[in-house]
This record gives C-alpha cells, structure tokens and sequence, in this order.
C-alpha cells in the first residue's frame, strides 16, 4: 500500500500481446475488491541500430508503443476503462523499469507468451526476470487459449 495515497497499487506491464491484454484484464478484477488502482505501464527504446531505422523513416517509437498501450486498455475493458486504470508510457527497458516500478506497488500482474507444448512451459526472458528479482508478489498470466 502507498504510504503517501494509502491506496493499493496493481502495477501491469502491458506489450500488447494477447497474454498481456489477459493480464490486464485480470488486474481489473483483482482491484476492486482489493480497493486498488490499476497501473498500465508500458516501455519503449530505441533499437540498437536506430539510424537505420531512421533512414527508413521509422522514427516513431514513444508514439506507437503509445497506441499499443490504448488499444490494450480497449481490447481488455473495451470503450469503459474502470476508473481506477491508470496508464503510463516510460521510456526504457521493460525489465529495469518494471523491477524498479515494482518497489511501491503491492502486486504486478504480467502476461507470459506460451508456445505451446513443452516450450509453453517455460517463462519468457522478462517474466522470469521479473518474478526473480521484483519488489512485491508477482502474478504471471496466460494468454487465454485460442479454439
């Protein structure tokens, strides 16, 4: 809980991937009866070879990881966000930002990117980071199965 809000604080990475809409989904549903608000984060770089990207007119970054995130928010509550979602674009690697963000939040909700079979069992390279080196429980979440 915030010492300064005195309010709980469900952190959610959101990439826009259908495992991340999930966990943000589930972080809606968590936060109601936990009395808390909901932080979407996501993060954004530069690639390593930005001048080549540049080149090619591909300059864009903040502003479409941006718009990833918006369409996260509306694919997980549709055109009714609950009024405790928060949104939050920063500028940095995923990892370190959500490790660092982690220190005032009480849970952080994230999605795992399954492949199925074997290989569905295994955490991805952020999620394992994450549940080994964050400030507060974590909650890892499944993209929901496609039929």
């Amino acid at each position: 809980m915030s010492e300064a809000t005195g309010t709980r604080t469900i952190l959610v990475g959101v990439d826009g991937s259908d495992a991340s809409v999930e966990a943000l989904r589930q972080a809606g549903t968590l936060a109601a009866p936990l009395a808390a608000k909901v932080v979407a984060l996501a993060c954004w770089e530069f690639p390593p070879v930005y001048d080549g990207y540049v080149a090619m007119g591909i300059d864009d970054f903040d502003v479409r990881a941006g718009e990833i995130l918006q369409e996260t928010v509306v694919k997980a509550f549709g055109e009714n966000p609950p009024a405790s979602l928060e949104t939050r674009l920063v500028q940095g690697n995923p990892r370190r930002t959500l490790i660092d963000e982690s220190r005032s939040a009480d849970m952080l909700v994230l999605g795992r990117r399954g492949h199925g079979g074997f290989g569905g069992l295994l955490l991805g390279s952020v999620s394992s980071a994450l549940v080994a080196h964050a400030h507060c429980p974590v909650l890892v979440v499944h993209a929901p199965e496609r039929r």
